[in-house]
């Protein structure tokens, strides 16, 4: 009998979304468990969700935030950066992980097979990146390559947080979307669930109710907020939404000249509408 695994990505310090997700498994009561990256960064609980998915004992690889949050703690990152208020919030992020969070998280792989199924390669971006996202605006031929690239049949990722199957002559691909900041309009906390079947893999994407309200006062209550200027209040309206707003305002204020500072908001979003593609967005953005 074919086993059921769980994989989860894109927590980003969201508490509130990660115990939502973690009672919902328990009624569908998995034989694997994976994190697909992105456990920190994007939220000021970064500290508490490694602590519980730790004490859980999944495994997890690394994300793209994983990776900007090391590098401020390993001083890898452009002098300017410790002074922008573009990276005010990554900055406070970086601080609250405690010297064992960031040992933990530098120990994490960037890609992982089920070790139940290992025709099922777990990564956070692409096989080659966790910076590159696969979303329902990638083409058939760009998924085909991925998979060519790898020897599993299934290739599973997160990072666009958007949940998206796509079946393919290569194999499939799978984005599980997000547990803690969804982009696809709902705002509940979101996964997915795999298991072999004869025709292939049969995939069942969740969502769970969690109370959003906790996630924002823990925004205010923890001082990320405040400390984070431009990036968390952006981050606060992605919360509130399940719609991306940080990076097309920095996009956006690049091509227009301007540094992403809090004045000019109001600015972005008289011509920014959430609802868009982003791709189409960024599209005009590049065309003038």
């Amino acid at each position: 009998m074919s086993k059921k695994i769980a994989i989860l990505a894109d927590v980003h310090g969201n508490v509130p979304a990660l115990e939502a997700v973690v009672a919902d498994l328990a009624a569908v009561s998995p034989d694997e468990i994976l994190v697909g990256g992105d456990l920190v960064g994007r939220g000021p609980q970064g500290s508490a969700v490694i602590a519980r998915v730790r004490e859980l004992g999944w495994p997890a690889i690394r994300g793209n935030h994983e990776d900007y949050l090391l590098d401020f703690r390993h001083r890898r990152v452009p002098a300017d950066w410790w002074r922008r208020d573009e990276w005010a919030a990554s900055r406070w992020m970086a601080a609250e992980l405690s010297p064992d969070d960031v040992a933990y998280l530098d120990s994490l792989p960037y890609s992982m097979t089920s070790r139940l199924e290992p025709g099922l390669l777990l990564t956070h971006g692409t096989p080659r990146s966790a910076r590159e996202g696969l979303g329902p605006w990638t083409s058939d031929q760009a998924m085909s390559g991925h998979l060519d690239s790898i020897e599993q049949n299934l290739l599973v990722v997160a990072h666009t947080h958007r949940p998206l199957r796509r079946v393919l002559p290569a194999g499939e691909v799978v984005n599980v979307g997000s547990v803690g900041l969804p982009f696809n309009g709902d705002r509940r906390a979101q996964y997915a669930v795999l298991q072999r079947s004869d025709g292939g893999w049969e995939t069942e994407f969740r969502q769970v109710e969690y109370d959003v309200e906790r996630t924002l006062a823990a925004y205010r209550d923890s001082g990320f907020l405040n400390a984070g200027g431009v990036t968390a209040e952006l981050l606060a309206m992605e919360l509130r939404h399940a719609r991306p707003y940080l990076v097309p305002f920095i996009t956006w204020a690049r091509a227009m000249g301007f540094e992403p500072r809090a004045e000019r908001t109001p600015e972005f979003l008289d011509l920014y509408d959430p609802e868009e593609p982003t791709q189409k967005f960024f599209a005009r953005l590049k065309a003038g």
